[in-house]
């Protein structure tokens, strides 16, 4: 199993290099946001997967963040309204493309010879939106999709799961909880807020520990801006595994629907260099795992490889 490569490297304490933004390089790329650009551009998204490796990552992820029936289900009032007026095959598409998505992370392991070397990390979003702790459901809801979501991925067969982008307790207590009837492994990144807690107001200390006894095998902190990640650093190292991913530009908006993506600009605030100096700082802190986040590119995290070795 190639997730024992990445055991030992975690066992060992060496650097993990993650890879970095999927959605915004497709869109960096000139595709348009239709169902993540897995029907209209997969040779785009393949060539974004070969890029991140031959940048010199140790996990590759799945282009399946946010591709979950739930996402077009909101789009609707409810599951029903749904089957009224929407489309036929919605109720079964997300399970399509996410298939689909794991088929070109497949392809470009392949074509790259690294298939049995480098693990594939099947990505699972929030319920609903990153950045709105406040949307998430109950946790009976939530542990329903998630379940969901985990079976998708290890149906497709990724080497384990990451949920990503985690903005509340009770969601990712649900999430762990519906992983462990899997066998698989599994990392939870959570989104720190201005304050080095999570969005909603919570500990990150305590939702990084209540993770790890749950069975995370690691915790990061993701999706935001770099000085954001720097200040939860503290909240989350203790010795365990741990990583960070920054944001690099900003958002957007108007749309957050399954069909569309919210524009990234000021993509050119950090340099590919710049970053890796932060990123750095991070290691030199005790942060084992490191990456990008939206807005970072196959260049950040070439250098990323650079400064690591």
């Amino acid at each position: 199993m190639n997730y024992d490569n990445i055991n030992e490297k975690l066992s060992s304490g060496q650097p993990i290099l993650l890879d970095g933004g999927i959605g915004t390089e497709v869109m960096r790329r000139g595709v348009r946001w239709r169902q993540h650009g897995i029907e209209d551009a997969p040779d785009v998204i393949r060539d974004i997967h070969v890029d991140y490796l031959d940048a010199g990552v140790d996990v590759l992820t799945t282009h399946t963040f946010n591709l979950t029936k739930r996402n077009f289900i909101n789009f609707f009032r409810d599951t029903e309204h749904m089957s009224l007026i929407g489309a036929t095959s919605l109720p079964t598409k997300a399970r399509e493309l996410c298939h689909a998505a794991v088929s070109l992370a497949k392809e470009a392991l392949t074509q790259t010879g690294k298939i049995e070397t480098i693990p594939l990390a099947g990505s699972i979003a929030p319920v609903m939106h990153l950045f709105r702790p406040d949307l998430s459901p109950s946790k009976d809801d939530c542990l329903t999709h998630h379940s969901e979501c985990v079976e998708i991925l290890s149906d497709c067969g990724v080497d384990f799961i990451f949920f990503e982008g985690m903005n509340n307790t009770r969601e990712a207590q649900a999430a762990l909880q519906a992983a462990a009837e899997f066998d698989l492994p599994v990392w939870m990144s959570f989104i720190p807020g201005l304050d080095g807690n999570l969005l909603n107001g919570e500990p990150l200390l305590d939702a990084a520990n209540l993770a790890r006894s749950q069975g995370a095998k690691a915790i990061i902190v993701s999706a935001a801006s770099l000085s954001m990640i720097t200040k939860s650093l503290p909240n989350i190292i203790n010795g365990s595994p741990c990583g960070a991913k920054a944001i690099v530009g900003r958002y957007s908006p108007p749309s957050w629907k399954p069909d569309f993506y919210p524009s990234f600009v000021d993509t050119d605030e950090v340099s590919p260099e710049k970053y890796a100096q932060e990123v750095n700082s991070w290691l030199n802190q005790g942060v084992q795992i490191v990456g990008g986040s939206s807005g970072t590119t196959p260049e950040h995290i070439r250098a990323l490889r650079v400064m690591i070795g």
